[in-house]
C-alpha cells in the first residue's frame, strides 16, 4: 500500500517536473522490465526534481544517474525501481535501513512503501541536504544518521531490508548480521573486474544469493566525510 501521508506537500510541478512527464518515465521503467507497480506508483508519486540541482532540474525525469555533488551521484531511476523490488519480493516491510543517503530520493521512495525507513550517510553536507527535503516534503517517518554506513544502524535492527547504495568488494558482515531471518539486503558487489547486483536472502542457517545484473555504483567507503 502506499502510504498517502508521505506524499502531502509534494508539489505537483510544471513543464519537465510535471506528473505527465514523470508517468512517461514510468512507462520507460515498466517497458524496460520493472514489473511491481507499487513501486511504480511511488516513482510516478515522487518529485525526482527536488533530489537534484535546479540547473539539472530539466533531467531530472530521464532514467539515468545524475551529479549531485562531492563525487556523489543520484542513482538511474530504474536502478532505484529495480532494487526497490527486489527488497519487495521478501514480503511486507515494516523497517528498512538504506545505507548511502545521497541525495534522499531512494529513501523517498521507500518512505512511500514502508512505514519506517532509517537511513545513514557518511558525508555530512549531503545528509544535511536530504533531511531538508525530508522535511519539505513531509517524510516525517524517514531517520537518518550520520555514520560510516559499513557499521549500519545496529541499535535499530534487525531489519526486514537494507539497501545499499555504493559498490564494496564484499558485503559487510555487520550489515548482514542486522538484517532479520527471512529479510533481503540489496546491493551492488565487485565481481570479476565489474559490479553486480545482488540480493541477498537470510535464512535460519545461511544467506541465499541472487544475482540481478550489471550496475554501476560509486565505490563504498570507510570513515566520515
Amino acid at each position: 500500500m502506499i502510504h498517502k501521508r508521505n506524499l502531502k506537500g509534494m508539489p505537483k510541478g510544471i513543464g519537465m517536473t510535471s506528473q505527465g512527464t514523470r508517468d512517461r518515465l514510468v512507462q520507460r521503467l515498466r517497458d524496460n522490465g520493472i514489473q511491481n507497480e507499487k513501486v511504480l506508483k511511488a516513482i510516478a508519486m515522487t518529485p525526482r526534481h527536488e533530489f537534484v540541482d535546479e540547473a539539472l532540474s530539466s533531467r531530472a525525469y530521464e532514467d539515468t544517474a545524475l551529479p549531485i555533488g562531492l563525487s556523489q551521484t543520484i542513482s538511474q531511476p530504474w536502478v532505484v525501481a529495480r532494487m526497490t523490488e527486489a527488497l519487495l519480493e521478501c514480503g511486507a516491510l515494516d523497517k528498512v535501513l538504506e545505507v548511502g543517503t545521497g541525495s534522499g530520493y531512494q529513501a523517498a521512495i521507500l518512505a512511500a512503501l514502508v512505514p519506517k525507513v532509517f537511513t545513514v550517510e557518511r558525508i555530512e553536507e549531503l545528509l544535511k541536504q536530504a533531511r531538508r527535503r525530508f522535511h519539505k516534503l513531509g517524510l516525517h517517518h524517514v531517520y537518518t544518521r550520520y555514520a560510516d554506513g559499513h557499521l549500519g544502524w545496529s541499535s535499530q535492527a534487525p531489519f526486514d531490508g537494507i539497501v545499499v547504495t555504493a559498490a564494496a568488494m564484499a558485503i559487510p558482515q555487520e550489515l548482514l548480521e542486522q538484517l532479520r531471518i527471512g529479510g533481503v539486503i540489496v546491493a551492488p558487489v565487485e565481481k570479476y573486474g565489474m559490479q553486480r547486483l545482488l540480493a541477498v536472502r537470510r535464512t535460519e542457517d545461511s544467506f541465499e544469493e541472487k544475482d540481478l545484473g550489471g550496475v554501476v555504483f560509486v565505490p563504498m567507503l570507510s570513515g566520515l566525510s
